[in-house]
């Protein structure tokens, strides 16, 4: 062999050597993962369901593996989506994210593209019939593109209001199941100075939860019809329904400025600290039955109030049709990883056991926060302890096997983000008298037919 030509191949496995050394022979400094499937640092953001419970699940997580931290980021509901966006686009820290269904904060149809595919870790934790153990919502919901963006941790149902039952039981004060006997309730409680119902209607998206319960109540499913294209949002059942909404504020059961007031921390905050009596919430607000849960609210509230007797109602029959008890819900925040994350490994690891072990997700159940994506999973009621046995014990458990048995009526993942501002837009309007009901209903329309 020629000299020239021995030069030649030496120097091309000089090359091949040097560029097994690195991840690429490009210019770019190669981007090390030193994270494994039992170790690493994961830093997980989110707004939801906050301390000190998402610190319980990382002590859980830490039983079966300690060799991970686990650091919780949390930012208000409103703020996410403005937050995590650059902080995701320029790699700042983020490894485990929470995303929601439909088009409110942490929309999977806006991040999506940054998070990485979970089939196959799914696949891995529970084997080919994974579909057959979770939750429908938590696979179809989180599939974008036939990838598996991130994994459910439980669904929220809304519909219900909550109330002290102390102060019912107090101030002699019957629980409301028509309109008539709401503005009663109200009117005796704001004499003895204490808001009757609360609710932070500047914070649109509450607002869409009570304006769904009334217009399922004035004529169930056409709310759902409309989002999906199915119906008309000029159906006089919704015109109906935006009436009821602003008689709410007319007629003295909203409080006084709601409309200056956000559901969090504003309104949590009045009932937390009793000086509330109702509060529109969902499934969600349960873990506040539980001592601890209920403790830590009542501080972040500023206040020294003990713990109290909550109990879940349904929706009064404001329009007497006799249609109460509806339930409406969707996956309440699902795990995704980024797909910059340079401990993905790590990650998904903390992703997986959170939305699919039997531990996580019976540590879920357990909390009241959700429910399981894991269908084996249920509240264990012989350790599930509750502020008041005597009172919510059965109540809880009927309203969360209630909630969690409801016919499919999506909360948010039918509603584009277009159709999403232009309803609270409306509702804010209707409610400060700028926009009738009959406009508002014809804004939706075209809303909707301007995104189809």
């Amino acid at each position: 062999m020629k000299k020239s030509m021995v030069k030649r191949i030496m120097a091309i496995a000089l090359v091949v050597v040097l560029c097994i050394g690195v991840t690429a022979c490009g210019g770019s400094k190669p981007v090390e993962d030193t994270s494994t499937e039992t170790s690493g640092e994961v830093v997980w953001w989110g707004w939801t369901p906050g301390s000190p419970t998402n610190e319980e699940y990382i002590a859980e997580f830490n039983k079966e593996y300690p060799d991970i931290k686990v650091t919780w980021k949390q930012t208000s509901i409103d703020d996410y989506d403005a937050t995590i966006r650059p902080a995701l686009a320029n790699n700042e820290g983020v490894d485990a994210f929470e995303v929601s269904a439909g088009s409110g904060n942490g929309g999977i149809q806006v991040f999506a593209g940054q998070a990485l595919d979970l089939t196959d870790a799914v696949k891995e934790a529970l084997g080919d019939g994974y579909k057959d153990k979770l939750n429908e919502a938590s696979l179809t919901t989180m599939t974008v593109d036939g990838k598996l963006k991130a994994l459910g941790v439980g669904t929220v149902y809304s519909g219900n209001i909550w109330i002290n039952q102390d102060l019912f039981d107090k101030y002699n004060v019957k629980v409301p199941t028509t309109y008539q006997e709401w503005k009663d309730a109200c009117k005796t409680f704001k004499e003895n100075g204490i808001d009757g119902f609360v609710q932070g209607a500047g914070q649109g998206a509450f607002n869409i939860d009570t304006f769904h319960a009334i217009a399922d109540n004035v004529s169930p499913g056409t709310f759902t019809k409309a989002a999906t294209g199915e119906g008309e949002w000029t159906d006089p059942a919704i015109v109906k329904a935006l009436e009821l909404w602003k008689g709410l504020f007319d007629d003295g059961i909203m409080q006084d400025g709601a409309l200056g007031l956000q559901q969090y921390p504003d309104a949590n905050n009045l009932f937390m600290s009793q000086k509330a009596a109702m509060v529109m919430m969902g499934s969600w607000y349960t873990s506040n039955t539980l001592p601890n849960t209920m403790k830590a609210a009542i501080e972040a509230a500023s206040s020294t109030a003990e713990p109290f007797t909550m109990l879940p109602v349904d929706f009064p029959d404001i329009a007497g049709t006799g249609n109460v008890g509806s339930f409406f819900g969707d996956l309440d925040y699902s795990t995704a990883i980024s797909a910059t994350s340079a401990n993905v490994k790590a990650a998904t690891t903390f992703a997986v056991w959170l939305g699919t072990s039997q531990k996580g997700q019976q540590m879920i159940a357990d909390s009241l926060n959700v429910v399981p994506s894991l269908l084996s999973a249920t509240p264990d009621w012989d350790v599930v302890e509750l502020v008041n046995p005597e009172k919510q014990n059965e109540a809880i458990k009927e309203y969360v096997e209630n909630a969690s048995s409801s016919p499919n009526n999506p909360r948010f993942a039918s509603i584009n983000a277009d159709l999403n501002q232009s309803m609270m837009d409306v509702l804010a309007g209707v409610a400060g008298g700028t926009i009738t009901p009959e406009d508002g209903s014809a804004q939706l329309a075209q809303t909707q037919a301007d995104s189809e």
